[in-house]
């Protein structure tokens, strides 16, 4: 019975070994998103400027990134197990 409940304790150990590397991996990864936040964001206000309209093709691709950013807050505050983008598919713009 005790061996049952050390390998038990054992495997949630590695399990949360497993959640932190992965909090890790995704604090590179919104790092990340932040600098490629800052060139879309630059890249459409030039296109602005220069072309007196708004990329559609940006405004969607920046709305599937900030549900992906909310997605890895959700994982990183451990509201949800569900593991964002490169683990799931990149969310559709027109996801709610």
């Amino acid at each position: 019975m005790e061996n049952v409940s050390n390998n038990r304790e054992s495997e949630r150990r590695k399990g949360v070994w497993m959640r932190g590397l992965l909090m890790l991996v995704f604090l590179f990864l919104m790092n990340l998103a932040g600098t490629v936040l800052a060139v879309v964001a630059v890249v459409q206000f030039f296109w602005l400027l220069i072309k007196g309209e708004k990329n559609e093709g940006i405004i969607g691709f920046g709305n599937a990134l900030s549900k992906w950013f909310r997605q890895v807050v959700s994982f990183q505050t451990m509201n949800t197990e569900i593991k964002p983008f490169p683990w799931a598919a990149w969310p559709s713009e027109n996801d709610d």
